[in-house]
């Protein structure tokens, strides 16, 4: 059996199928909407797959493997499907002529082969990708933390949406998102891991956004990796601490755990990608297309992130395997063993 697999005690999922399949429509119909009403996002098309070496695939941790594949027409060159959007979307920017303070958002599907299966990690990744034009002005953590608000104000009314509709769904985030650096949750937590500490924050408050990810904290230790070439996570901020990124992170009473549902921040400018690409030695991107367009200083500022589609709609109905509300490929004995405790998996 596999050991990554949750199983909670007594579980029992509030609606069948077919009502779930229902309910999934109005949280993504419901959160779309009210997201791109909070960030004046226009919705736009996305590509599935980008060509290899281009440097617009996005490289997440640095060290998973992508699903690439020769095409005839290019005379075999590879393509690759994305891991994300984030640098695409930045570029879609420029070819779309975007406002500042207005964006896009657009669906991302993925596939992650190297993902460790269990109830929240799943081949198939399903997002919204958001990005909206800044200011140089707008590249300080309180306009991060301003634009994380409105986020967790789209979520909160989602939920209330879906109360209306299904109530047995009582409302369960708190009123407001709490904020905590990297570095203060180390202190606050010093003789735990990472992941322990981000779950006793997550169990005291519910839901939170973690700034800073991506830098060494004063143990040494990065409290997660981040790609150089995106968020940036080595500039210094206002709050006295690195980093102009994070996570929102929610409590998930149903598996008991510290649930991540979105990963954002503000984006590199040319400065900074040229230090963080020094700091993790990483230099040769400089000549690849997207990044040389930005050291040319052809796109405009940024600020963007995805949000866990199914992620969102497993927290919201209570699910307590993200194969509920995806379909994707599972072992047979996560298959067998979440029937039997019934997790019925699509």
């Amino acid at each position: 059996m596999n050991t990554n697999l949750i199983v909670p005690k007594n579980y029992n999922p509030l609606l069948p199928l077919k009502e779930t399949e229902q309910a999934i429509k109005l949280i993504k119909d419901t959160f779309e909407f009210q997201l791109t009403s909070e960030l004046n996002l226009r919705r736009v098309t996305a590509p599935l797959i980008v060509l290899k070496g281009t440097g617009i695939n996005d490289d997440l941790n640095g060290v998973e493997r992508k699903v690439e594949f020769p095409v005839k027409s290019f005379n075999d060159a590879h393509a690759e499907v994305v891991n994300s959007l984030a640098k695409w979307k930045r570029m879609a920017l420029a070819q779309y002529g975007i406002n500042e303070s207005y964006g896009i958002l657009t669906d991302m599907n993925a596939l992650r082969p190297d993902e460790d299966l269990d109830n929240i990690h799943s081949i198939y990744v399903d997002q919204w990708d958001w990005e909206r034009v800044i200011s140089k002005e707008e590249r300080t953590v309180s306009f991060l933390k301003k634009i994380v608000t409105k986020i967790y104000e789209a979520i909160k009314r989602t939920e209330f949406v879906l109360q209306e509709y299904y109530p047995l769904y009582n409302p369960i985030l708190p009123e407001e998102i709490s904020f905590i650096h990297a570095e203060e949750l180390l202190q606050l937590y010093p003789n735990m891991t990472a992941k322990e500490r981000e779950y006793e924050y997550a169990k005291k408050h519910h839901a939170y956004f973690l700034i800073g990810i991506g830098a060494p904290l004063s143990n040494g230790e990065k409290h997660d990796n981040r790609a150089p070439d995106y968020d940036d996570w080595l500039t210094p901020n206002s709050d006295g601490f690195v980093g102009l990124n994070g996570d929102i992170i929610l409590w998930n009473d149903v598996l008991g755990q510290a649930f991540e549902i979105s990963s954002m921040g503000i984006r590199v400018d040319k400065n900074s990608l040229l230090k963080q690409l020094t700091f993790e030695q990483a230099e040769d991107r400089k000549e690849l297309l997207f990044h040389s367009q930005l050291i040319e200083e052809k796109l405009p500022l940024s600020i963007g992130g995805g949000i866990g589609q199914s992620r969102l709609c497993m927290y919201l109905l209570r699910k307590a395997h993200i194969g509920e509300v995806q379909c994707s490929l599972w072992p047979e004995e996560m298959r067998a063993e979440c029937e039997k405790n019934k997790i019925f998996l699509v």
